[in-house]
């Protein structure tokens, strides 16, 4: 494996190219719990992980990633989402940034997103960084979506193609792209669809908000048992929901997916199309109770008896997923810092605490199975 991309250099490690996939994760940590997330960081750098990425969301997360990296010399990527102001004091201390295009309206609205691209790309220049244009389909830049109604696969493609044309256009070659979805056949078809267009740009490979294994493993072989035998695919990350302790399960799947594709190994996998589909995200420091992942198990076991009705029900852990990435289920569940926002596709169905909500979601799929 490995693509005839151009070849982008994060540190020391070669990502596209010819060069070998490399396998990445994410903390799940809180940022500013410094000795929780350099525990973290160890465990996956055992497990293999070639990157390794934090979310900063705010000055206190900078404040402690300046003492994590002075404890590691991990090759570390920031995730910024809608912060991207934050990237002049992050800069010294990653060796990758990550900017979604889908989240740079939000602050500093007067000023174009042309501008705040060439800010983040003078920010790589002058640190020596790599850049990831990392687009999802829950955060899709708005006006991509009014120039493609009706049509997100376009919309995510697009925008991904424009943003790398701002990065030529500004002579900046180090850098990556994902096109993320929690659909396999999507993230399939957008990745074979971009690489026809940017056949020079190396991808990182994913399926987001996968949810938890075994499904979330299978989802993921789907995509990369169809693009990487093809050469799309330079660096992947298996996003998994999974407690704190067993984060690293997913370099280990990472790597063992790697393994099988390239020792010709290939798994018969459901249609996850035909039955019913639960998503939820890869728990990480935005999450913002810990019990999500439980009750991400919990609506597993307790929905498991409309296994057979194509349906949709999507566990979003955070404010930065939770509203997007709902929207387009059956039944979706936002978990906040204390309570739940169920709703039914994008409308709002009720508040509700950990402890209270399954009953209600249970109530909505069966009233949603009886329409039906």
């Amino acid at each position: 494996m490995g693509s005839n991309t151009r070849k982008v250099k994060v540190r020391d490690l070669a990502i596209g190219g010819g060069a070998p996939v490399s396998v990445q994760s994410m903390c799940a940590t809180r940022t500013r719990d410094i000795d929780a997330t350099l525990g973290q960081i160890a465990d996956l750098e055992k497990k293999g992980a070639d990157l390794i990425r934090i979310a900063v969301d705010n000055p206190s997360d900078v404040a402690a990633l300046a003492e994590i990296r002075k404890a590691t010399r991990a090759r570390l990527v920031v995730d910024l989402q809608e912060n991207f102001p934050l990237a002049d004091a992050v800069a010294p201390h990653v060796d990758k940034i990550r900017y979604n295009p889908g989240h740079l309206h939000h602050l500093e609205k007067e000023k174009p997103i042309r501008d705040k691209v060439a800010w983040l790309v003078s920010l790589a220049k002058a640190h020596g960084l790599a850049l990831r244009v990392g687009v999802n389909c829950g955060s899709v830049a708005p006006e991509f979506l009014k120039r493609y109604p009706g049509d997100q696969l376009r919309a995510i493609v697009e925008s991904a193609v424009w943003h790398c044309g701002l990065l030529d256009e500004f002579h900046f070659s180090n850098y990556v792209v994902s096109l993320k979805d929690s659909d396999p056949q999507k993230v399939v078809a957008c990745n074979q669809e971009f690489s026809k267009r940017r056949p020079d740009v190396p991808i990182h490979l994913g399926v987001t908000e996968a949810g938890l294994p075994p499904d979330g493993v299978l989802k993921t072989r789907v995509a990369f048992e169809k693009l990487l035998p093809l050469g799309i695919g330079d660096t992947i990350r298996v996003s998994l929901t999974l407690a704190n302790a067993e984060k690293s399960e997913e370099i280990t799947w990472g790597r063992r997916i790697l393994e099988d594709i390239r020792e010709g190994r290939f798994v018969s996998v459901p249609d996850f199309g035909k039955g019913l589909n639960i998503i939820s995200c890869p728990s990480c420091s935005r999450v913002e109770n810990a019990d999500f992942v439980e009750l991400a198990k919990q609506v597993k076991a307790m929905t498991a008896y409309a296994g057979g009705h194509r349906l949709t029900i999507a566990v979003m852990g955070c404010r930065v997923n939770g509203p997007g990435e709902t929207d387009d289920a059956d039944l979706g569940l936002w978990c906040g810092p204390s309570t739940v926002t169920l709703k039914r596709k994008s409308m709002q169905v009720g508040l509700f605490r950990y402890n209270e909500v399954l009953p209600a979601l249970k109530k909505e799929l069966d009233q949603l199975i009886a329409r039906r």
